[in-house]
């Protein structure tokens, strides 16, 4: 009877700590930490108010950082672009539970190449021709705008692979590779129109040195993740908190605003990535058939298969 007693005991505590856990939230470096700390903070205090839960915010230098701690129950839910977001389902155990909304009623947000507001450079055509000789400031391998939607659009498809056609390469997140070209430290770089418009907001001087030479189809807006072995309970706490958000109260819509011009969130699902997907697919695809090193009856099977995971797709 004692031993069944400390056993329930144990489980009710056990139960009790696990809805007492903390949440790390993760945000994608998209900008400088002290930036995106103090544009997400004020919304994690709200959520912590109002689920109970014990929220921290949890940073990474790159993208991969997020979906590592994501793989490793270290982050329980994060904001992330698609093409993250695709990796942490894939591989960190993570599914789309929401997806911001624009206050303007858009439906999402565009990627873009930038120059310097002085370069001769006036369009992607300008860009691709004069490759060797100038310096590339793409985005985070695991960013949607900062590099696979532009990697696919201004380059795959123009049978451009990015890595070798310019003179040199290097990687940053959106606000480093906006200052980049404003102060003449590269000479075309990916960035995205939500960055652009922080820029104008916050170093407006920097944002008229900038000039867009290259605009992307509209990409999805950002989804929000969660880990799967969340408690059935606390996922219900965390959805019914973003689904709620910023809907009347003029406090918290004022901070949905300061985060990206946000509305609010509303429910999506692991299907907002299809796109995301076949975008990924479709590059492969074009760089398997343009690598001559592969055996014919090598590349015919790398082919075949991505077909069937594009026919999957649809």
């Amino acid at each position: 009877m004692i031993k069944k007693l400390c056993a329930t005991l144990a489980l009710g505590l056990g139960m009790t700590g696990a809805m007492a856990q903390d949440i790390h939230f993760g945000i994608i470096s998209t900008e400088a930490t002290q930036n995106l700390k103090a544009d997400w903070q004020p919304l994690l205090d709200d959520m912590a108010r109002q689920t109970g839960f014990k929220i921290k915010a949890f940073f990474a230098p790159d993208y991969a950082g997020i979906i590592e701690g994501m793989r490793f129950n270290k982050v329980q839910v994060a904001w992330l672009g698609n093409k993250s977001a695709m990796e942490a389902v894939d591989r960190a155990n993570a599914e789309v539970f929401a997806q911001m909304v624009s206050a303007d009623g858009t439906q999402g947000y565009y990627s873009h190449l930038i120059v310097h507001k002085d370069s001769p450079l006036a369009s992607l055509d300008d860009v691709l021709k004069n490759g060797k000789s100038l310096s590339f400031g793409n985005g985070d391998p695991n960013s949607t705008s900062g590099f696979l939607v532009p990697g696919y659009y201004a380059f795959a498809q123009n049978k451009i692979d990015a890595k070798t056609h310019f003179k040199t390469v290097r990687s940053a997140n959106h606000e480093t590779n906006a200052l980049a070209v404003a102060n003449k430290q590269v000479d075309v770089a990916t960035n995205n129109s939500e960055n652009l418009e922080k820029i104008r907001e916050r170093q407006p001087e920097k944002f008229k040195d900038i000039k867009v030479v290259w605009t992307s189809p509209l990409i999805a807006l950002d989804p929000l993740v969660m880990h799967k072995e969340l408690p059935e309970a606390a996922k219900t706490k965390i959805k019914n908190f973003f689904y709620n958000y910023a809907k009347t109260d003029a406090r918290e819509k004022e901070i949905t605003m300061k985060i990206s011009k946000l509305s609010g969130f509303k429910p999506s699902s692991n299907a907002q990535l299809t796109p995301i997907r076949q975008i990924d697919l479709f590059g492969k695809r074009n760089k398997i058939e343009a690598d001559s090193t592969l055996a014919e009856a090598d590349k015919k099977a790398r082919l075949a298969d991505i077909d069937q995971q594009l026919a999957s797709l649809k």
